[in-house]
């Protein structure tokens, strides 16, 4: 089992150091993720994006030049035994020391018709943040990936009428002194997927009895975010290099080519400044 733990180690800095180590390390050092001294709760859902960024905090508190602390927190929201006993043994084999607590959040948000992925993503996280502030953690680590951002970027514009992206580190409203940090802000889902296979590694999907029920109906409507995973594959298709733009129209917004924008609670609108 050791043998097994170090080999998927290295295969992240040997194999895929282009694709996925020197990706997270820019992000790291880009947007300054971490601080001397940070508590960090890395949360583990049971996937493969938040299994490789527990590995990849892991090698980096190895390997790197600062000091700070790693807890990572898997919260339980009711999930079926075969799915529990799925994430306990992947953490066994990848070498990752779980602290586990359990919620009724699946209990409250299986009868839900309206949102219920919304409502239970909001639980989540404010459990998680209450979990780590609980355990002296001032930062709470997310698997969130790069395709992720740029899936968020199209949503926003083609179902919200509006431009917002997924940001790599936010302040926590709820939760005084938290923060949140997204690590493989700059690693793509395929390189992940990648990696899961080179490894022969076997993960969660999402294990939550809503999706489980939609996923046993045929005509189940398909969730906008893989309505744009596809219509990103057609990009790149094409040109390779377009979800690159997508990602870099979030930090080249040229206000003086807007009809408007939204800072804090004010709306403002380019006729403002139009005249002077």
């Amino acid at each position: 089992m050791q043998e097994r733990t170090r080999e998927i180690e290295r295969s992240i800095i040997r194999e895929f150091r282009k694709t996925i180590w020197r990706p997270f390390v820019s992000a790291l050092n880009e947007y300054a993720l971490i601080q001397e001294g940070d508590k960090i709760a890395v949360c583990i859902s049971g996937g493969k994006d938040s299994m490789l960024l527990a590995k990849c905090m892991q090698e980096i508190l190895r390997h790197g030049k600062m000091q700070f602390e790693l807890v990572f927190l898997v919260m339980d929201p009711g999930y079926r035994p075969e799915n529990r006993q799925l994430i306990e043994e992947n953490a066994k084999i990848l070498g990752i020391p779980l602290t586990i607590f359990e919620s009724e959040i699946f209990d409250v948000v299986v009868d839900i018709e309206q949102s219920p992925c919304y409502l239970c993503a909001r639980m989540r996280r404010g459990y998680l943040y209450a979990k780590a502030k609980e355990m002296g953690c001032n930062k709470i680590a997310l698997g969130h990936h790069f395709d992720d951002v740029i899936e968020t970027i199209l949503m926003s514009v083609l179902y919200g009428g509006q431009f917002n992206t997924m940001m790599p580190k936010l302040h926590s409203t709820n939760f005084e002194g938290m923060e949140l940090i997204r690590p493989l802000y700059h690693v793509k889902e395929a390189d992940i997927l990648a990696w899961k296979d080179f490894n022969g590694l076997r993960f969660l999907q999402c294990a939550c009895r809503f999706t489980e029920r939609c996923a046993n109906q045929d005509d189940a409507m398909e969730s906008k975010r893989q309505e744009m995973k596809r219509l990103i594959a057609e990009f790149r298709e094409k040109n390779p290099h377009i979800d690159r733009n997508i990602f870099r129209s979030a930090q080249n917004v040229n206000l003086d080519a807007c009809l408007g924008y939204v800072q804090g609670k004010t709306r403002h609108f380019f006729l403002e400044d139009y005249d002077t």
